[in-house]
């Protein structure tokens, strides 16, 4: 009975490559035999998984299961259609051919059921992992250690997959020549060898650790350096250290994704820093120097005379690093005028005096009589 390799993936008929590569990605990682130890129906499910995405991934291996059913293995003196292959084709190279795949053919007639080649390398998959980190920290960047949970290579193979044995490298079918052919009558054909996939690099027989994938779970701790000037939604990008890929692919890479702590004073504005200082009633209408906290120490700004509250001020330079340069952000400054306290006498007589200067003096309300 032919498979749904649509149904087996979960998605659409028309689904592009990417939602294809995703929906594997994802079914993979849940029934991956290293994950689900001892698992028959895990193991079985995983195996139907890779044999769907190997078909509906390869452009001619799709089109032929979309219009046949199946993708390779047509019965024996035929083609698609039923079509009969004429004689006389000495020398073609049916690897090349359409849509079809002649080296399934060709592998399944004359080659007597021999050894498919294994899958090629494929990349692992990349990791997400969430960091909290201190105010300064962001600043000054840090090295910090995470403890990962990650498919590695698998020890027993190096990652390769197969157990290749000592001083064998050259496919032992082919000659290292990556290419098989087969003679019968006037008819030649030449296809990718089926043992080694065409590399004309021995196979081996496959892992018997990780069972042929290249990769086992486990814990690893790995240091990592944050560059100073994140901030709380900054991703930075460990190269490598994601999933290991399979089959001797290259590893994935992991994303740290930055979380920053607020700071009682400084707010953070992208690469500004913004601070609000407050100033009293004389110094905000006659002017002052005034001093201000900065990631420097202290700085002192002038207030010009008839300042208002909430105007703000700009200092070059004084806010956070910019990541991956040398220059900085800047501080902006708010000043929030302040109200004397109006409990001591002179103080309130004077306020009423500057009230009547100004005339905003408050009005006196009429009794009732």
């Amino acid at each position: 009975m032919n498979k749904d390799y649509y149904a087996i993936l979960g998605v659409d008929r028309k689904a592009g490559l990417a939602d294809i590569k995703k929906a594997y990605r994802k079914l993979a990682r849940k029934f991956h035999p290293d994950l689900n130890p001892g698992d028959k129906a895990a193991e079985a499910k995983f195996k139907e998984i890779q044999e769907a995405y190997s078909v509906l991934s390869d452009p001619k291996k799709r089109s032929q299961f979309d219009q046949f059913g199946f993708a390779g293995d047509f019965p024996p003196g035929s083609g698609p259609g039923g079509r009969q292959q004429a004689a006389g084709f000495e020398g073609f190279n049916f690897s090349d051919f359409g849509t079809s795949s002649f080296s399934d053919l060709f592998e399944n007639i004359f080659m007597g059921g021999a050894r498919r080649p294994r899958p090629s390398p494929e990349r692992g998959e990349d990791l997400y992992y969430t960091m909290k980190i201190g105010f300064d920290d962001s600043l000054r960047g840090m090295q910090a250690k995470i403890k990962l949970n990650r498919l590695m290579d698998c020890a027993d193979c190096r990652g390769r997959g197969a157990r290749i044995p000592s001083g064998q490298s050259v496919c032992p079918t082919c000659r290292g020549t990556g290419q098989a052919h087969m003679q019968r009558g006037s008819m030649r054909f030449s296809a990718p060898c089926p043992a080694c996939g065409g590399s004309g690099i021995s196979p081996g027989a496959p892992c018997g650790v990780c069972g042929g994938s290249g990769a086992r779970a486990g814990t690893q701790t790995i240091n990592v350096r944050i560059p100073a000037g994140v901030d709380t939604g900054s991703r930075v990008r460990v190269p490598g250290k994601g999933h290991a890929g399979r089959r001797g692919g290259p590893p994935g890479d992991l994303f740290i994704t930055i979380e920053v702590e607020s700071h009682p004073v400084f707010k953070r504005q992208g690469s500004d820093l913004q601070v609000k200082i407050p100033v009293t009633v004389p110094e905000a209408a006659l002017g002052a120097d005034i001093e201000v906290p900065t990631l420097d120490g202290r700085a002192t700004i002038k207030v010009p005379a008839g300042t208002r509250s909430g105007q703000k001020f700009r200092l070059k330079g004084r806010g956070a690093p910019r990541v991956g340069s040398r220059d900085r952000g800047d501080e902006i400054v708010e000043v929030t005028i302040v109200p004397p306290a109006v409990s001591n006498p002179k103080v309130r007589e004077l306020m009423i005096e500057l009230a009547k200067i100004t005339g905003s003096a408050p009005k006196e309300k009429k009794r009732a009589s």
